[in-house]
This record gives C-alpha cells, structure tokens and sequence, in this order.
C-alpha cells in the first residue's frame, strides 16, 4: 500500500459522519484522488480542521490497490482562497473549473500544468482585471493537457497560413480556426478574440507575447478583457462539444452559451 505525498487542491467534499469527509483532490503530481478523511473535522486531527472546497494543501494519502477510496492520512492547509465565500460571482466560477477537472481528467492521470493554471485562476478570481484572461488561460490549459488542444496559429483545415484578409471562423470539427466561414457549423470570429487565441497559443509554448507587459490605458483593458472573455466563451463551448453535453455548472459563467444555445 504505497503512501504518497502531494500538493493538492480541493475540488469536492462531501460529508462522511459528523468527523469524517469523502473528498476530491486534484495533486499536482498524481491527478484527481478520491478518498475518506477518516476524522478530518475532529479539533486535533492532522487536518487542518478540515478540507475544505478549493483550498490548497499539502496532502499524505495511502492508495490501495482495488479500492475507488483512497485514504487521506493527513492534510496541511496552505491557501484556503478565503475570499471565494465573500463572492458569488468567483465562487460559481471557482466551481466550473472545479466541475470541468472532473469532466476532463481521468482519476490517477497527473497534469502538472494544468494543477499550475488552475492554481492561478484561483487567484486571480479576487481581481476584476485579471478574472476573464485567467479563465481562458485556465481553459486553453485543460483543453491542451486533455489532448484537445485548438490549433489557432494555421488553417486546422488545411495546414496553410491564416490569411489577414477575409473572414476567418473556428471549426469545432476541424478542431480550430479555419478560413472558410461558410460551414454550419463553423463560429465566426473577431479579430481581437483570435488574437487572445493566439497568445495563448504562443505563451503556452514558450513564446514571447506581443505586448505582454505592457502599460494600457483604461479603455483598451476594458477591450482587453472584452475579448478575453469571448475567447473564454468560445473555448467553453468548444469543450461542451467535445464533451457531448452541457456542464451543470456553465450557465453560472456563460449564461449567454445556455441561453441562445450558441457559441
């Protein structure tokens, strides 16, 4: 029965007993675990008075062989991400990326990169300015480690360059931008959104980003996160498409997607 260690964040917690909890952790080096926290909730147990919903900890688990339930030995609080229970509008996003991990990542399957920018969309949760860019990091994180990722930087049609003229759409079928726009089932895009696309893109794989860095002014960040927030949104629906089906929890972060059924 090997026992592992691991930073982790919490993304389900149900109650057990009156001192124990089943959790959901996701680790940064052993992916999502299951398992009972036998006396978690007790004052002086190894559990930092429990483990909570998204909080962040460094985790100690025995894994047995043959069993859906690890179990959770120990648990030291790192961040709680306090914060989230002060804001409903963070907190319902807090729970789609949380809802999207259990959708998209198979239990033991560790995604270091991903555990990385799910951390830091926690974070920036707390701040206006940096809450849509942080969720299509976060988005083009999990559709990358998933074996999903968009191609954005060529026609995923053809292979060729993208052209500065014309419109341009992304394909869900073809799996990113396309030149042809024609096709049903093709979502027409902005210029300013691809660009987000790109960046992404770019910065994953080592890249220098074209203005990152930069001081805007207060107009242009609103276009900024305007465009964030579209790339966001067309990432989302890309994931509802290769998923088949709609996540409970996405009309709480794009309504706009459930409401017209559209991109």
């Amino acid at each position: 029965m090997p026992t592992i260690d691991d930073i982790a964040i919490c993304i389900r917690h149900w109650d057990y007993s009156e001192t124990s909890q089943t959790v959901s952790l996701f680790g940064r080096s052993h992916g999502v675990i299951r398992g009972l926290a036998k006396g978690s909730k007790r004052a002086k147990a190894n559990f930092s008075g429990g483990i909570d919903l998204f909080a962040r900890g460094e985790l100690r688990a025995i894994v047995k062989a043959g069993t859906d339930l690890a179990n959770i030995i120990e648990w030291t609080l790192v961040d709680a991400h306090w914060f989230l229970r002060e804001n409903l509008a963070a907190h319902r996003r807090a729970l789609y990326f949380a809802d999207l991990i259990h959708h998209m990542v198979r239990d033991h399957d560790p995604h270091a990169a991903l555990f990385d920018s799910l951390a830091h969309a926690l974070t920036t949760l707390q701040d206006d300015d940096s809450l849509e860019a942080g969720t299509a990091q976060f988005l083009w994180s999990l559709l990358a480690e998933t074996g999903y990722r968009p191609q954005v930087l060529r026609d995923a049609a053809t292979g060729q360059d993208l052209s500065d003229n014309g419109p341009l759409a992304f394909s869900p079928q073809a799996g990113g931008v396309v030149a042809n726009s024609a096709g049903l089932d093709n979502w027409r895009l902005r210029p300013e959104t691809l660009r987000i696309l790109q960046d992404l893109a770019r910065s994953s794989d080592g890249a220098a980003v074209e203005g990152k860095g930069a001081e805007v002014s207060n107009s242009t960040e609103g276009l900024q996160s305007n465009a964030s927030r579209r790339a966001a949104a067309l990432l989302s629906a890309y994931i509802r498409t290769i998923l088949g089906y709609e996540p409970a929890t996405l009309r709480w972060v794009f309504p706009e997607l459930v409401e017209s059924g559209a991109r």
